[in-house]
């Protein structure tokens, strides 16, 4: 559904142009994160603005906007606010005389992409460039807003499973990190709110993982972010079956299922197969042992999928299951017992590389920390897992996750400036904001980020918010490697932070 962009907004946006002051020339915004509803994360990894600029305010805005014949696109506005306001309610000369203008008269500030920033920081700051177009600068809230929440806390989201992963296969493994990547597989697409919402989500996802199972978000890695598959590990994934597969082979044949598929239909190379279709301690206890010599015979890795119950029991063991049973043990530990494997560096068990385990139902970040915990406290390693993060976790989240908000600080009128902000007596805080024109920069002493308001236009310019879109075109256009690039230096700085912390605290 094409919709023109000059009505993706809310219906109160329609009259603002008229209510400002008489003699403004100025709106200057911003977006920021306000509050984290999750104590676990006082920072969000900024993602997603690049997409914004080069969808909506160039293609969509071109394309459906400025291309299209004046006439046309004045009487479709005039046609809906007519219908929605009532008939004459509002003059149309400010949508004419953008058009006749030809682009945006925007300037966008903002933060690299993949920076992890605090709370109450901005991420960005807009305004117009042409006086008359003041207008225009919180107009854009609403879809900026509805389009720019979701990759950054997916991406936040994905980041915390990172780090996660990160600290165990150190604690656990040792130095070698390449298995990382595909620990944290997006198999989200089907339960998220649309498909825009899987792909910026899966999108975010992959600046700090590689596994995926929606494949489109490696086409808008590529369209949106100077991606290449051809030259650089975007995403991937693994032959895979589901259920109907399963059942289709029938019950009684289940393991000549299981036979065929690493035998005949995948020899070689890495397979999942599902395998809780009717008793999944059977298939660990019965049809692996069975199946054992074919397995280590193959030049490549059987993936055991369990896909119902608890996943922390199902993988780590149930404590309240009869000792010594399968649900007691776990099926990592069961599946040791058949296949064994080796002692890592840090003198951790991990499964012989011919066998291995991936669980993606119902995983939460503290699932994942249970069952890596869980793991390490039994004696094996992190790696002996993947887990599929889902619509259950990328989905279970608001634009208040993380209390994003567009909000404008500074204007100008009659040429005199003003430096403008919100305080409700009756909030708590959250809805306080910033006053005037603000400069972001970088604390010496502990690396944030961190905001000052009300500055002069001198210091707003020396801060860390670069031009990245100016009147109509790109300025600044970054490449997923290069955000991946700079996660992983914040990555890596947080977790000699730690360290230095604990070192300090004498852990």
């Amino acid at each position: 559904m094409r919709i023109n962009p000059i009505l993706l907004k809310d219906g109160y946006k329609v009259g603002h142009k008229f209510q400002y002051p008489e003699g403004t020339s100025l709106v200057y915004s911003n977006l920021t994160p306000r509050k984290s509803r999750n104590g676990d994360v006082q920072e969000i990894v900024f993602f997603g603005l690049q997409y914004f600029i080069k969808e909506y305010l160039i293609r969509e805005f071109n394309e459906s906007f400025f291309s299209q014949p004046r006439e046309q696109v004045l009487k479709q506005y005039a046609r809906r606010m007519d219908n929605y306001l009532g008939k004459d309610s509002i003059t149309y000369d400010h949508i004419a005389a953008l058009h006749d203008l030809g682009y945006l008269p925007l300037e966008i500030k903002a933060l690299p992409e993949g920076s992890l920033v605090p709370m109450r920081v901005p991420i960005f700051t807009i305004k117009n460039t042409i006086p008359e177009f003041f207008w225009l600068t919180n107009m854009l809230e609403t879809i900026l807003s509805a389009i720019l929440w979701k990759p950054c806390t997916s991406a936040t989201t994905a980041f915390q499973y990172l780090k996660t992963f990160t600290r165990y296969a150190k604690e656990t493994v040792g130095n070698d990190l390449s298995f990382i990547p595909w620990q944290g597989h997006d198999f989200s697409f089907r339960g998220m709110s649309g498909v825009e919402d899987a792909l910026i989500s899966g999108a975010g996802h992959l600046l700090s993982f590689a596994g995926t199972d929606t494949i489109p978000a490696i086409d808008f890695l590529e369209t949106y972010y100077n991606a290449d598959a051809e030259k650089e590990l975007i995403g991937g994934s693994v032959p895979a079956t589901e259920h109907s597969v399963m059942c289709m082979g029938t019950q009684d044949d289940e393991i000549k299922t299981f036979e065929r598929l690493i035998s005949e239909v995948y020899p070689a190379g890495i397979v999942s197969i599902v395998s809780d279709t009717w008793d999944f301690w059977q298939v660990i206890t019965e049809f692996l042992p069975a199946l054992k010599s074919r397995i280590l015979a193959r030049n490549g890795k059987v993936v055991i999928r369990p896909d119902s119950g608890d996943p922390v029991k199902i993988i780590v063991g149930d404590k309240d299951a009869p000792v010594g049973s399968p649900a007691y043990k776990g099926a990592i530990e069961c599946m040791w017992e058949t296949f064994g494997g080796i002692i890592t560096e840090q003198g951790y068990k991990l499964l012989d590389g011919h066998i291995g385990l991936i669980y993606g139902d119902s995983i939460t970040t503290e699932r994942q920390l249970a069952i890596l915990e869980g793991l390490k406290q039994k004696g094996f390693a992190s790696y002996n897992v993947v887990l599929g993060i889902g619509s259950y976790t990328y989905e279970y989240v608001t634009r208040d996750t993380f209390g994003f908000a567009m909000k404008a600080t500074y204007g100008e009128v009659n040429g005199i400036g003003r430096d403008i902000f919100k305080d409700p007596k009756t909030d708590d805080g959250t809805k306080k904001s910033a006053k005037g024109l603000m400069q972001v920069y970088r604390n010496t002493i502990t690396g944030k980020l961190e905001v000052k308001d009300q500055c002069t236009w001198e210091e707003e310019a020396q801060g860390e918010l670069k031009t990245v879109f100016k009147d109509g075109k790109v300025v600044v256009d970054w490449t997923l490697a290069e955000i991946r690039e700079r996660l992983k230096g914040m990555l890596e700085e947080n977790e000699n932070s730690t360290t230095q912390k604990a070192v300090s605290a004498g852990v």
